[in-house]
C-alpha cells in the first residue's frame, strides 16, 4: 500500500493537485493523508478573543479548518468509492514545513503531491514558498502540479540531468513505477548551461541503457542554453507530459526553478514535475 501526502490550503490550486493525485494512482491500493496546516499568524487577537471561554486557543484556531477538512475528505470518499482508496484527514497547527516533515515520518509517506502555488500566490518566480520549501527541505519524492493542469496519462516523460551529475539508480523508483504503469516513453536530456566544455555523448549512457532496457529511452543533450529555457522548450517540442529530475546540486535547483539571471527566463512549469532526492 502506498501512503500519499496531499497538503491543502483549500485553494483551487490545491484541490486541482488532489484531483490529479487521485487520477494518477487509480487502480492502486493507496492511503491518502490530506493535510491542512494552520499557523497562528493568520489569526488576530480579536479572532481568539471571540472564542468561547471554555475553548482553548488551539481549538478555536483549528475548529473551522478541521470542519472544512473533514467535509473535503468525505467528498473525496464519495467521489472515489469504487477505488481501493483510504482517506485520512490530518489537521495540524504548526510551521508548515515542520508539519510536513512530521507527517512524512509518522505516516510513512511514500510521495507528496501538491500544487505549485497556494491561495495567496507565489513569492518565487515559479513556485509558491511552501512548495519550494518542501522540495528543498523534505527528503521525500514530490510531484508538483501546475495551476489548472488537468490530468492526462503521462505517456511522454522527460528525465532532466545536470551536466555534472552522473546516473545513479538509487531512489529512482517513483520514476520507474510511473514508466511501468503508463508504459511511457522516456527522453533523457543532459543540460550544460555554458559552452566552456562541449557536451559530449553520455559517459554513463551504457549504464542507463541497461537499467532502462525495457523502456528503450532516447538520449538528448544541449549546451550554451539556460536550464529553464532548455527544459521548457523540450517539453513543448517533444509533447512532454511530465518532467522528472533528481535534486542533487543547489545550483541546478536554482537554475531549474528560477531561470537564468542573465536570460531572465523562468521555467513556467507547464507539466507536472516529479522531484526525487539522492
Amino acid at each position: 500500500m502506498k501512503n500519499i501526502l496531499l497538503p491543502t490550503d483549500f485553494s483551487n490550486n490545491a484541490r486541482n493537485a488532489i484531483e490529479y493525485a487521485l487520477q494518477f494512482f487509480k487502480n492502486e491500493l493507496c492511503t491518502f493523508h490530506v493535510l491542512n496546516v494552520q499557523k497562528v499568524s493568520k489569526y488576530t487577537t480579536d479572532d481568539l478573543m471571540a472564542a468561547p471561554a471554555n475553548t482553548s486557543i488551539h481549538q478555536s484556531v483549528i475548529s473551522e479548518s478541521k470542519k472544512k477538512l473533514e467535509d473535503l475528505v468525505e467528498e473525496l470518499k464519495k467521489a472515489y468509492v469504487n477505488e481501493s482508496y483510504t482517506f485520512n484527514a490530518v489537521n495540524d497547527y504548526d510551521i508548515f514545513i515542520d508539519a510536513i516533515r512530521q507527517t512524512v515520518k509518522s505516516k510513512n509517506i511514500d510521495i507528496i503531491v501538491m500544487g505549485t502555488n497556494g491561495a495567496t500566490g507565489a513569492t518565487e518566480v515559479v513556485f509558491g514558498s511552501n512548495t519550494l520549501n518542501v522540495i528543498r527541505k523534505i527528503d521525500c519524492p514530490t510531484i508538483a502540479i501546475p495551476q489548472g493542469y488537468a490530468f492526462k496519462n503521462p505517456k511522454n516523460i522527460l528525465y532532466a540531468i545536470d551536466y555534472w551529475d552522473h546516473f545513479n539508480a538509487e531512489n529512482i523508483d517513483p520514476l520507474m513505477s510511473t514508466l511501468t504503469k503508463y508504459t511511457s516513453t522516456l527522453r533523457i536530456l543532459k543540460i550544460k548551461e555554458d559552452d566552456t566544455i562541449t557536451v559530449a555523448d553520455f559517459d554513463d549512457k551504457k549504464h542507463m541503457n541497461e537499467f532502462f532496457k525495457e523502456i528503450k529511452p532516447t538520449f538528448h543533450s544541449i549546451s550554451n542554453v539556460p536550464t529553464a529555457l532548455a527544459i521548457n522548450s523540450f517539453v513543448q517540442i517533444m509533447d512532454i507530459d511530465m518532467t522528472a529530475m533528481f535534486i542533487k546540486r543547489e545550483t541546478f535547483l536554482d537554475r531549474f526553478f528560477k531561470g537564468s539571471e542573465t536570460s531572465k527566463i523562468s521555467y513556467g512549469t507547464k507539466v507536472p514535475l516529479l522531484i526525487m532526492h539522492s
